[in-house]
């Protein structure tokens, strides 16, 4: 293994700042680093994919664990620093300047691949939603392990019944498996942001036959848009779903948040 410089050192050798418009939060702990690059499992010579690197500190963590890693870094401050990493594991790191958000990984990456990221805050979920939602299934991305504001990653592990249960639990859920991995105190970051953050872990799982992304996600807007409602009135904006409730013997005096996963799948079977 290359002996690295410390994290630090490389920040302020390129005089780098966390951005706030861009989400970033830097994490320097090398030995946490480790662990969370530990959560996927074996990865000598996986194709791992990171987006937000920033200055590398997970980067490093991957690289160490054996993994070749292609890194999508929005912010040009960072590249330097991303290069002389790329120098001291030659072969084993691409970065790649721009928006993950309008890139094509799996064309990117061209064969199967693990995600392994410290989010940007802002664009987190929305790249969360985007991995689940491919129309082939399994997915090309064997699995995810990302860190989130704590509050959301509750959101995607909780169970029915809970107050955090929602959209995202049975986006997370619904054909894949979801665990919150490991905690992440705030004092971890620089700058510490004003929440605590933590790492879920998400592998695919056999998808249910008949049912389409689409109308799941479809009917879940409405549910939980409107969470406080009865199902009568949260989903009647949702073609045939009132019907659907009463063919499959469902309460429609009930809230989104009872129901369990297999339940909102069945109710978007017979919307499909």
């Amino acid at each position: 293994m290359p002996d690295l410089p410390p994290l630090r050192e490389i920040i302020a050798r390129h005089g780098l700042s966390a951005s706030k418009a861009l989400g970033q939060n830097f994490l320097f702990d090398e030995q946490l680093l480790g662990r969370i690059a530990a959560i996927p499992g074996d990865l000598n010579d996986v194709a791992v994919l990171e987006i937000g690197p920033g200055p590398g500190g997970l980067t490093r963590a991957l690289l160490r664990a054996g993994a070749r890693v292609t890194a999508i870094e929005m912010d040009e401050r960072c590249l330097p620093a991303l290069a002389e990493l790329s120098e001291a594991f030659p072969g084993k790191l691409s970065v790649i300047h721009g928006d993950a958000m309008k890139l094509d990984h799996d064309a990117l990456m061209g064969e199967p691949y693990a995600i392994a990221s410290n989010l940007p805050y802002n664009v987190g979920t929305a790249l969360f939603v985007k991995w689940l939602g491919g129309q082939s299934w399994p997915p090309l991305w064997t699995s995810l392990t990302l860190m989130f504001q704590q509050e959301v990653a509750q959101r995607i592990v909780s169970a029915p019944g809970n107050s955090k249960f929602g959209r995202l639990a049975v986006l997370a859920q619904w054909r894949a498996n979801a665990a919150l991995s490991m905690k992440v105190h705030r004092s971890a970051f620089t700058p510490p942001p004003k929440v605590m953050s933590a790492i879920v872990h998400v592998t695919p799982n056999d998808m249910p036959a008949g049912v389409t992304f689409k109308t799941l996600e479809q009917l879940t807007a409405a549910a939980f848009g409107q969470r406080r409602k009865m199902l009568r009135q949260s989903v009647k904006s949702v073609s045939g779903a009132l019907e659907a409730l009463d063919r499959l013997g469902v309460d429609p005096t009930r809230r989104a948040e009872t129901l369990s996963v297999e339940e909102i799948v069945k109710i978007a079977r017979e919307l499909s």
